[in-house]
């Protein structure tokens, strides 16, 4: 791999990375003194947790909240709407109407 650094770290108080490259599951990034092992691929431009969230944590991106855990999330794992629920805008499932 290349010296460029695999995620961005947007606000100190953030609790995701932004993957600036595809990650691959299993690969590791670097977070000040910690090291993240990569739990499920993560693409490019989407969100990487920092540390643990518990179901309902708020999840900071920006320095702001963005939104709660729908359920508990790993250090390492995907956030996306899977795992993510916006605390300002309804969520909706795929083929649901509103």
């Amino acid at each position: 791999m290349s010296d460029v650094q695999p995620t961005l770290l947007l606000s100190p108080e953030d609790n995701v990375l932004i993957a600036v490259v595809d990650l691959a599951e299993g690969n590791c990034v670097i977070d000040g003194d910690q090291r993240i092992v990569v739990r499920q691929s993560v693409p490019f431009g989407h969100k990487l947790a920092r540390q643990s969230l518990s179901q309902n944590a708020k999840v900071i991106k920006y320095g702001a909240e963005i939104g709660s855990a729908k359920c508990d999330i790993a250090s390492g794992e995907w956030v996306h709407l899977h795992n993510l629920q916006s605390d300002y805008i309804p969520t909706r499932s795929e083929g649901e109407v509103s």
